[in-house]
């Protein structure tokens, strides 16, 4: 089997390789061959047995997809992105990385398709910010996707070319709807989110957080660990089970700010949350009045596809993975 990891470098990415090289196999079939790519070359994933080809490439860039997809892999796994920071204030940066890009890839999937009957199974990650307020909670699987980003309106146009060219039968996608992933290892990056993961990221390693929100800010969340398995179990499920309507909201937990915090407290102490600073950015603050509180994921988790139930798990999967079981 030949897997294509498009956003390689990236940490869903990197944890993403590294998973697949420790089981050696996807869907029952072994991984002889994995192609890492990211506009930045990604790193090899430490003991794969098979071969590992590690390129830097612009997605967007002419001719760059079709050169990928020339090696015919089997799966390929799509999780490049301007997050929704950086999309918002370049406006033309993201619509080229997130949309332009995308369709690229799916019409050189779809070029080959034609040539030789190549279908590979396309695994997309797309976003809960498709969904803008006026917004219930929790949010159910037939609720309409209106976003107010610039990044969630270029998710959602990516998720119906995906279920078009699915049921053209140009290949086989599906569309992971990831919530919002905490705790984040490494440093911050540009996604209005990242807050979310640095007031448990920082203070668990005794370093000072600033939160630019309320603590009532209620927000949809799911583990790097769970967001690996969310990809995993969508490149091997049956797809005769998803049915047309390709792309899933994820399961995951809905917690306020302060729940969030509280979390902490339990799991690292009092101290951990005095480093926690609060400086309000009125920018987040309108942003976060749209993002979603809260889903049923009733079909994805009817289909299979499982997350964390506690923000004390959240915790303790990033002290696990990230620091070694220890604080």
């Amino acid at each position: 089997m030949h897997i294509l990891i498009i956003g390689a470098a990236g940490m869903v990415g990197r944890k993403l390789a590294d998973r697949l090289t420790r089981d050696g196999a996807l869907g029952g079939r072994p991984i002889k061959a994995m192609t890492l790519v990211d506009v930045v070359t990604p790193d090899a994933p430490a003991g794969f047995a098979g071969k590992v080809t590690l390129e830097t490439v612009d997605l967007s860039a002419s001719g760059e997809a079709a050169r990928l997809i020339a090696g015919r892999p089997d799966v390929v796994f799509h999780l490049a992105a301007i997050v929704s920071g950086e999309a918002e204030l370049d406006f033309d940066k993201g619509y080229r990385i997130n949309l332009d890009g995308t369709r690229y890839l799916f019409d050189a999937i779809r070029i080959a398709n034609g040539e030789d009957g190549y279908k590979p199974r396309v695994v997309f990650t797309s976003s809960i910010a498709v969904f803008g307020a006026p917004l219930p909670y929790p949010i159910p699987d037939e609720f309409h996707t209106t976003p107010l980003t610039s990044y969630g309106t270029q998710k959602a146009i990516c998720e119906l070319l995906l279920a078009d060219y699915s049921r053209r039968s140009f290949f086989d996608g599906i569309g992971i709807r990831l919530p919002t992933v905490c705790i984040r290892p490494g440093k911050p990056n540009k996604a209005a989110s990242g807050f979310f993961s640095n007031i448990l990221r920082e203070p668990l390693v005794g370093q000072e957080a600033v939160l630019p929100v309320s603590d009532d800010v209620r927000h949809w969340h799911a583990s790097p660990r769970s967001a690996v398995g969310f990809l995993i179990h969508g490149a091997t499920i049956d797809l005769d089970k998803v049915g047309p309507r390709r792309n899933l909201s994820m399961p995951g937990l809905s917690a306020t700010v302060g729940e969030q915090i509280e979390a902490l407290r339990r799991v690292a102490g009092d101290k951990a949350v005095a480093l926690i600073r609060r400086e309000p950015d009125e920018m987040i603050m309108r942003m976060c009045a749209g993002w979603a509180p809260g889903f049923e994921a009733k079909r994805a988790r009817e289909l299979g596809f499982t997350a964390e139930t506690s923000f004390d798990e959240i915790i303790r999967v990033h002290i696990e993975d990230e620091l070694g079981g220890k604080l």
